[in-house]
């Protein structure tokens, strides 16, 4: 610090009876750090009140696009009815996929036992004409 300009510096003297010996340059400078100091009160109040009040909005929002209205409700249980018919044709799809599997195989046997039984007729025609 530089005590020279502080001795120099006239000491501000106060009494009942007198007022206060102030330079103007520092009266302006006091005066311009108060504004300051409110104006930028003033903008955090304003930004901390405009965040509360979106927020409060957008948790009134959820709050309202949560809560499920009938037709939502008729519509789920509309929707948990299809599943359910889904289900059960794929299980009679599934079924019947074995039964075709199933029924090929019923017509390859058929036609052997017609080839056995054919074979049979003319075994039975040749040894009655022998006798």
């Amino acid at each position: 610090m530089d005590y020279k300009r502080l001795s120099k510096m006239k000491p501000i003297k106060l009494r009942e009876d007198s007022g206060i010996d102030l330079s103007l340059k520092n009266l302006i400078a006091i005066v311009i750090g108060v504004s300051m100091g409110i104006f930028a009160y003033t903008e955090i109040t304003a930004r901390l009140t405009s965040l509360e009040t979106s927020r409060e909005l957008m948790n009134s929002d959820l709050l309202k696009a949560s809560d499920q209205k009938t037709i939502d409700g008729e519509q789920y249980l509309i929707l948990e009815s299809a599943i359910e018919d889904l289900e059960k044709l794929t299980i009679r799809v599934d079924e019947m996929m074995h039964n075709g599997v199933n029924i090929s195989r019923m017509i390859k046997d058929i036609d052997r036992l017609r080839n056995d039984v054919e074979t049979l007729k003319d075994k039975v025609r040749d040894n009655g004409s022998h006798q």
